[in-house]
């Protein structure tokens, strides 16, 4: 196949923007087969020395403090976005207007009627997008998938969905722009049971409505020194501390449009967990479980020979699985999550080059906003609400 280079430019070089500098580096190796050749343009960050380290850790042409730099490039092709989520609508906004594709993390928008705005400028400018759902690419998630599309489960009857995520369980982790409703809007709702709700309508289908609670545990922290560190950071010294003002944990119940019931749920400061993204799907016939912290694992429950379930069997993650080949040819020899970055900025390269919109892009990152929204409003009047489309 001819080769096709991509130009890149990456906005946001913290932790989620260099790990997207490697999976893109990573594509010409692992999917050589493919021909893209992604090119690393220009990386762009607020703090001078996390983007001239940026540019010259992973080869970048150039780097700025000023992100239209990076739209105004005439050799970006794909505008990744990896900054906070205050960012992201101008962004999207200008980048889309610039004609340029755009890859966008998870949340796309501060709140749901973000996400909707972030759609609407993709969709009139006709251009390709992608969005961070990552853990559906881990190679044993997509055979999950298979294995409920050709109705190997039956009729689905229960599905739970949870992110537990103890990264938040400390109450001396700084004050990230993550626990600030001004600058992340949501909280664990955006942050977290995005992943779940966008994870939950891959595997079991649209969800009609939910009933939903929040509680903050942990009303303040310390406040962070901007430009280091991450939402991992611990500040052991005592100092000045400032209010956290979203949600740390989300519940909810749900039922799904194809009759499936179910839960969501997820947590930033719980104890235990430690990156628990984790799903359970039940149907007439079968059922199947998923935890990332095995990520490699998946355990199936399909009929035997006489016709009935009869327990979980372990299956492990091999190149008869989607992907797996792509990074070892051995059964049970296990990817990680920098590898699921690999195979969702591929997919999205490889649609940039057909120029066909592929998924998830911004129409499932909207499908998402549309279940958020409906929790937002049953946390207000403490009833079932339906999701509206």
């Amino acid at each position: 196949m001819a080769k096709r280079t991509i130009g890149i430019g990456i906005i946001g070089m913290g932790w989620m923007g260099m790990t997207h500098a490697r999976a893109y580096q990573q594509i010409a190796d692992r999917f050589h087969q493919s021909g893209l050749q992604p090119r690393l343009i220009i990386c762009a960050d607020d703090v001078e020395q996390r983007a001239t380290e940026a540019k010259s850790r992973f080869g970048f042409k150039q780097a700025t403090t000023d992100f239209r730099q990076v739209l105004n490039e005439k050799h970006v092709d794909v505008v990744n976005i990896a900054a906070p989520n205050d960012k992201h609508l101008e962004i999207v906004e200008a980048a889309t207007a610039a004609g340029k594709h755009v890859f966008c993390e998870k949340p796309v928008g501060r709140n749901p009627a973000e996400t909707k705005a972030v759609e609407t400028a993709a969709q009139r400018a006709g251009v390709l997008t992608c969005v961070g759902y990552n853990y559906r690419w881990a190679p044993v998630v997509q055979h999950a998938q298979q294995l409920i599309s050709e109705g190997k489960l039956g009729k689905l009857t229960h599905y739970r969905g949870r992110f537990f995520a103890g990264y938040a369980s400390h109450p001396r982790t700084v004050l990230s722009w993550r626990f600030q409703k001004e600058i992340a809007g949501l909280g664990t709702l955006g942050d977290l049971l995005s992943h779940v709700i966008d994870m939950a309508r891959f595997i079991a289908g649209d969800i009609a409505c939910v009933v939903a609670q929040k509680e903050t545990f942990i009303p303040e922290r310390p406040l962070a020194t901007t430009g280091s560190g991450t939402h991992f950071t611990h500040e052991n010294s005592e100092g000045p501390v400032g209010p956290v003002t979203n949600e740390d944990y989300v519940g909810a119940l749900a039922r799904f449009e194809n009759g499936a019931r179910g839960t969501l749920e997820a947590c930033r400061i719980i104890t235990g967990p430690k990156c628990e993204m984790a799903f359970e799907v039940h149907g007439t016939n079968g059922a199947l479980r998923w935890n990332f912290e095995q990520m490699n694992e998946l355990e199936i429950c399909l009929p035997t020979e006489n016709g009935f379930a009869d327990g979980y069997t372990r299956v492990l993650s091999g190149p008869e699985h989607p992907f797996h080949s792509h990074f070892n040819p051995g059964p049970g020899v296990g990817l990680g999550y920098d590898d699921l970055k690999t195979i969702e900025a591929y997919q999205f390269l490889k649609a940039v080059r057909e120029g066909k919109q592929g998924s998830p892009g911004f129409r499932e990152a909207a499908a998402v906003a549309d279940v958020q929204a409906a929790i937002q409003t049953s946390w207000e009047h403490e009833q079932w609400m339906p999701v509206q489309k």
